[in-house]
């Protein structure tokens, strides 16, 4: 039997697997069955957590998605990640570095009474370029650029917060089709490597509001990158103020895209339940 922890920040859940404690094994091939909501334990995404490979840094992260694909990073993910690790004594600083495919995240861990009730994350500085995202675009930049998707043209930003992403404007959040559009986009051939897809309100010049298609997981309650890349989208638009409240449908996020260019996101993680799983079988 495997044993697990269930965790959620801002409703993006996933099932966390302390690699110190629990064999290692093909967990890819597994996280497809065990992140299905009706025969699995059902989760956005499994994340592994364990010992760095540099030894510069203090941890290492792999997630992958609910179908299977793995992830670049994802910013709900680490801040569930950092605070078990440090309630769990597998850190003893505040702020501390955590491997992830997109680099070296620095998540610090807000206290109260010993408990995390907050973490804040560098998430680093944003590519703008389109071979980083990477999108099939010419230019230095893919800000509020019309593409056509499907039978219809759209306005998009392309950005990466380590995973890559597209940012639309809409005028009616609530009715926009978030289903129906946001496969098209994740799969157009202009992304090659796929794409997240947020969808924007903007409210004021620091509250805006968000949806999210998310890239290998479909419809999801929140994605911190997908919140910092909608706030870069939003300032390099001057839309909005450089500290941005960004409400989720799971919640809030705050981001700020600081003058040193790197991208800050605070928010919550939270415990749901522990369990155990039993074992593929080989």
């Amino acid at each position: 039997m495997i044993n697990f922890l269930k965790m959620q920040g801002l409703g993006n859940d996933f099932i966390l697997i302390d690699l110190f404690n629990e064999p290692a094994m093909d967990y890819q091939q597994v996280a497809k069955d065990w992140c299905h909501r009706r025969l699995g334990i059902g989760a956005d995404g499994l994340v592994l957590l364990s010992r760095a490979d540099n030894v510069e840094n203090d941890l290492k992260m792999v997630i992958y998605n609910s179908d299977g694909s793995e992830a670049m990073m994802c910013g709900n993910a680490i801040r569930c990640y950092a605070k078990y690790a440090y309630e769990n004594n597998l850190v003893d600083t505040e702020e501390f570095r955590i491997e992830t495919r997109s680099g070296v995240m620095i998540p610090r861990v807000i206290l109260k009474d010993d408990l995390v009730v907050g973490v804040r994350v560098n998430m680093g500085i944003p590519a703008l370029t389109p071979g980083q995202i990477p999108v099939l675009f010419s230019g230095k930049e893919v800000i509020d650029e019309e593409v056509r998707f499907g039978d219809a043209m759209y306005r998009i930003n392309a950005i990466s917060m380590g995973n890559p992403h597209c940012v639309i404007f809409v005028d009616e959040l609530e009715r926009f089709p978030v289903e129906q559009v946001g496969p098209i986009v994740e799969n157009d051939e202009i992304f090659p490597d796929r794409v997240n897809v947020e969808f924007i309100k903007v409210m004021s010049r620091n509250q805006i509001k968000l949806r999210v298609w998310e890239r290998g997981a479909g419809m999801t309650m929140a994605c911190g990158t997908g919140a910092c890349a909608a706030v870069v989208a939003c300032v390099k638009n001057d839309l909005t103020d450089s500290k941005v409240t960004v409400h989720l449908p799971g919640g809030e996020l705050f981001i700020e895209w600081a003058e040193n260019e790197m991208v800050y996101m605070t928010g919550p993680a939270e415990y749901v339940y522990t369990g155990m799983i039993e074992q593929p079988k080989k």
